[in-house]
């Protein structure tokens, strides 16, 4: 059987509040102060030394506050980021876990009318604000940023548009090739909103529910999509679907404005490739089962990669998007080995 990790964190979590002007005035209403988790490794508070800082941005319907927690069979990532340098393979680093859930079940981590400016909360509020408090090594090169699904998402896209503030990124199973892994769910959201009688019913039901299903947090988490790429502020919440809500038909200019997004297309902007060659590190992955068919974007991207010479490491898994924490033990040494 899977084995448990009975031993609790070497190190301890505190926790930070910040009051963010960046995340103020969402249209979803959700507040604008956010907790933060820090981890200090074990001997922090008997030492005088500066630490790399990785910052956890998790997937849809998760917040950083969840990976610090306890796991049955597996670990919280202070766990496994005890185990790894135990182990010698890699050393000690401050990790943070920012709460970004939303009342639209996730983040994209990319500014919004809609959802927040979560890149300006994370960049220009939440590093300034750890790095007065925590003894953590200044600048770029001795930061990492690494997620899965929608965190993996938003580690490339930060990647891809603020290397300035990342020095290396690690994404698992990230959100990309729009065409494939969103397009393919509009027929589904559409005939299920207009069972409700159109989005801003849908909201109003899905909030009064006493439980949520699979079906519900796929039909949300497109909707929080929109919310993320192309918010509206006339619309419930900022969503505006890109598509005919009678036919389903694209709409050709707001969907242009999701593939705006999309990191095979960011992947064409040479600011952006020169971003990528300027980090420390660069970490790609998915599974070869993946049910989103995030491998073929994840293969597109890399093959871009590739032709223009930008150093990464891409490795491709037997395995689906579900319960793959354990590849961490793969990229938390590879980005450490470049930031630490």
């Amino acid at each position: 059987m899977p084995s448990h990790t009975f031993e609790r964190p070497a190190g301890s979590i505190v926790e930070v509040r910040i009051e963010s002007k960046a995340l103020a005035g969402n249209l979803l209403g959700d507040p604008a102060t956010r907790s933060v988790a820090v981890y200090l490794p074990p001997g922090y508070s008997d030492e005088t030394v500066d630490y790399p800082l990785f910052v956890d941005v998790v997937g849809f319907t998760g917040s950083g506050l969840a990976h610090v927690g306890w796991r049955a069979y597996g670990e919280s990532v202070p766990q496994r980021l005890d185990r790894l340098a135990a182990d010698g393979r890699m050393g000690r680093v401050i990790a943070a876990f920012p709460d970004c859930f939303t009342s639209l079940g996730g983040n994209q981590y990319v500014n919004s009318l809609a959802m927040g400016n979560w890149e300006d909360f994370l960049i220009d509020e939440m590093i300034p604000r750890l790095e007065s408090e925590f003894r953590v090594r200044k600048g770029r090169d001795h930061r990492a940023i690494f997620g899965k699904s929608s965190g993996g998402y938003g580690a490339i896209v930060h990647g891809l548009r603020r290397a300035d503030a990342w020095g290396a990124v690690a994404c698992h199973s990230g959100d990309m090739a729009f065409e494939l892994c969103y397009r393919v769910d509009f027929p589904k959201t559409v005939r299920t909103v207009a069972e409700k009688g159109g989005i801003q019913e849908y909201l109003d039901w899905y909030a009064a529910q006493p439980k949520t299903n699979d079906d519900m947090l796929h039909t949300i988490m497109i909707l929080a999509m929109a919310a993320s790429y192309d918010p509206d502020p006339t619309a419930p919440m900022g969503v505006h679907l890109p598509v005919d809500m009678d036919t389903c038909a694209i709409d050709d200019e707001r969907w242009a404005r999701w593939l705006a997004h999309d990191p095979v297309e960011l992947i064409e902007v040479p600011e952006y490739q020169e971003n990528l060659r300027s980090l420390k590190g660069l970490y790609i992955e998915c599974g070869t089962k993946d049910q989103y068919h995030l491998v073929f974007g994840a293969r597109a991207l890399v093959k871009r990669l590739e032709t223009l010479g930008i150093p990464h490491r891409f490795e491709e898994f037997d395995d689906d998007h579900t319960n793959v924490d354990y590849r961490l033990d793969v990229s938390l040494p590879f980005l450490f080995e470049a930031v630490g």
